[in-house]
């Protein structure tokens, strides 16, 4: 079949790559000047399956109370005349719902675990190179309470197969020796051994070229102006590129992976999905020779940030915004970051000047992605990965293809449709 997606980020390309491996002919549709520039663009570089769990629990309600206030809130809500930020909010609460929770860090699990056999392959078949460390992910705390609390939660997720190890700090200092000058007090972790971390855009850049080198066409520079339908299924969509008039492009199937824009260009059509831009911020440092820096990715729980060593650069990353789709860059959350990495990297003081860098997620309330058919039976969904893009992008894209193909994924997960 001819297939069209609509969006070339680490999931649009991801999808592109299973579906090509699965026999069909692809055509990458991208707003943007080229692949990965948006949300996949300087993400935290954490492909974390041992850390996949919802932001939705019971112990995020009373931070929100601590937070309310705060410029350089973790999780910021910045309240609009939007129904959807509302709704969204909303059904968030819910699924703090202790019950709620467990359910869908389960199904989240599942698909994490998946992906990263699924990346595996990918990365062994292909040679692909993005700066890549398989070091595990080290999430570490400064308050007891937090510590302890999941701890308990470390234990309990064996049983869905998730590997974390409870570790002291003396056990973390060992893990990452460059935590050892930190002014804050570690007092202990959970550590991914299994866990990995690299560059999301340098990797969508690379795949989205072996794409095109086995017969996928790449339209950059292109908006979709609408979708046309009928008799229950997409007819075609309406391509404009550049300044150029309108033209109509059709395919036998289509995928949005549009992120944090899938539910506005989907809504035109009926298809309403629970998906809200939570925006994110990031800071890159330029490294020096010998500086001492982190090489195990890490997760400041604290903080809600993490930070994860690029060749000869330090990424750190987080918060979450609920704004709209306002992209602009907040400095003081960036500041921010960037000073809660100097409080842990003092030599970071040294360091060249940060680039700074603000992006909207595609979050469910859930932080499960939506895959699947849509009720037009050639329109298919791979959006709303919300933290775990790059994460789950290659289980997604493998169960999404499986399905375009009319085969059981061979992973158990609550599709969409």
């Amino acid at each position: 079949m001819k297939i069209a997606i609509l969006g070339a980020g680490v999931v649009g390309v991801t999808s592109a790559w299973y579906l090509i491996r699965a026999g069909h002919e692809v055509v990458l549709i991208e707003r943007r000047e080229g692949p990965g520039l948006e949300t996949s663009f300087a993400n935290g570089g954490q492909i974390s399956a041992g850390h996949a769990e919802p932001w939705a629990k019971p112990s995020v309600i009373p931070k929100m109370l601590e937070w309310l206030g705060r410029e350089d809130a973790p999780l910021l809500f910045r309240p609009r005349a939007s129904w959807a930020q509302w709704e969204w909010g909303l059904r968030f609460l819910r699924e703090c719902i202790p019950g709620r929770f467990e359910r869908n860090a389960r199904n989240l699990a599942a698909l994490a675990l998946y992906s990263r056999d699924c990346h595996r392959v990918l990365r062994a078949e292909t040679g692909i190179e993005y700066e890549s460390l398989s070091r595990g992910i080290l999430q570490f705390f400064t308050n007891d309470k937090d510590f302890q609390a999941t701890a308990a939660h470390a234990h309990a997720a064996r049983s869905y197969g998730i590997l974390r190890e409870v570790k002291s700090a003396a056990e973390c200092l060992v893990i990452e020796p460059a935590l050892a000058g930190a002014s804050v007090r570690i007092v202990g972790g959970i550590y991914a051994p299994e866990d990995e971390s690299g560059d999301a855009y340098v990797f969508t850049q690379h795949l989205a070229e072996l794409c095109v080198e086995r017969g996928a066409a790449l339209r950059a520079d292109t908006r979709v102006e609408r979708i046309e339908t009928a008799g229950g299924q997409v007819d075609a969509l309406w391509l404009r590129q550049g300044e150029r008039p309108a033209e109509r492009f059709t395919a036998d199937a289509y995928v949005v992976s549009l992120g944090a824009w899938s539910p506005l260009l989907l809504g035109r059509i009926g298809v309403r999905i629970p998906v809200y831009p939570l925006k994110g911020y990031s800071i890159t440092v330029p490294l020096q020779p010998g500086e001492s820096a982190p090489t195990v990715s890490l997760s400041d729980d604290a903080a809600k940030l993490v930070y994860s060593r690029l060749g000869d650069r330090l990424r750190g990353a987080g918060t979450a915004e609920l704004t709209g789709y306002d992209t602009s860059i907040n400095t003081v959350r960036c500041e921010a970051i960037l000073s809660r990495a100097r409080q842990l990297f003092p030599a970071l003081a040294h360091a060249g000047p940060a680039q700074y860098w603000a992006g909207l997620r595609p979050a469910t309330p859930t932080n499960a992605p939506l895959i699947g058919r849509t009720r037009y039976r050639n329109l298919y969904l791979n959006t709303g990965h919300g933290t775990l893009g790059w994460t789950l992008a290659c289980g997604s894209a493998q169960a999404l293809a499986d399905m375009v193909s009319g085969r059981e994924p061979q992973v158990s997960y609550a599709f969409a449709g």
